[in-house]
């Protein structure tokens, strides 16, 4: 209801002003169609949370609407969660105004897709997939896959999460504290990859047979980027 969004802002403000909680923080707002969009923002602006994330954002002025709201400093993440909306994902990750991340939103956009499921996460295409962490990069961004909402389902978990991984991904939301270590156990590069890396950027020459396969300059981007996942890389 819409009292229980209001009470919802206020006690999210409240918590975020209370001080830093030695972790980043975001805030999700209501969509810009409805009427609690503006007074979400101007609330987030008076708690100044690291990151606002934006959710059913379907073109570049959703983002630089609610940029002109919030302070500097402030970043944005924009959902993208209707079929408009994947539409013009490379025009909104081109957007600017502090937008850091394109964060794939699968229930609402199963449903603006006429995707015959019933559970958030549960028919995620692996076009739309594609097609919102390539406009992310495009324009430098961050990807972000949505949550998956069967709670006790690991399997599924680890698949989602390992498909979303293998999309290019950096991470995926969680809705529960036990789906934390599962997803980033999934995200993070084991040793082996990591001294695999390691072993492919020291190789000699433009192209060199390495362990029974071909490796060369693109191979050593692949490299660079596990490490730089890892934090080994800036």
């Amino acid at each position: 209801s819409s009292d229980g969004k209001e009470q919802a802002r206020e006690l999210a403000v409240a918590t975020l002003k209370r001080g830093p909680l030695g972790r980043t923080t975001a805030l999700r707002v209501n969509a810009r169609s409805t009427p609690l969009w503006e007074d979400d923002l101007r609330g987030a602006a008076e708690a100044r949370p690291d990151v606002v994330v934006l959710p059913k954002v379907e073109s570049p002025e959703d983002v630089s609407a609610a940029a002109e709201l919030l302070p500097d400093g402030v970043g944005l993440e924009a959902q993208i969660e209707t079929a408009r909306g994947l539409v013009e994902a490379e025009r909104i990750a081109a957007a600017g105004h502090g937008l850091e991340a394109l964060v794939f939103g699968p229930a609402d956009l199963a449903a603006s897709l006429g995707v015959p499921v019933l559970t958030i996460g549960a028919g995620a295409s692996d076009y739309a997939l594609a097609h919102v962490v390539a406009a992310a990069r495009a324009s430098g961004l961050q990807a972000l896959d949505g949550p998956h909402a069967r709670l006790g389902d690991d399997l599924g978990l680890v698949l989602s999460a390992r498909r979303a991984l293998g999309h290019g991904y950096d991470g995926k939301w969680v809705i529960h504290p036990g789906q934390i270590e599962p997803v980033n156990d999934i995200f993070t590069p084991s040793p082996v990859e990591l001294e695999r890396a390691q072993r492919i950027l020291a190789a000699e020459g433009s192209a060199a047979r390495f362990e029974g396969e071909l490796v060369d300059e693109a191979s050593r981007r692949l490299a660079e980027s596990l490490l730089r996942r890892a934090g080994l890389l800036s």
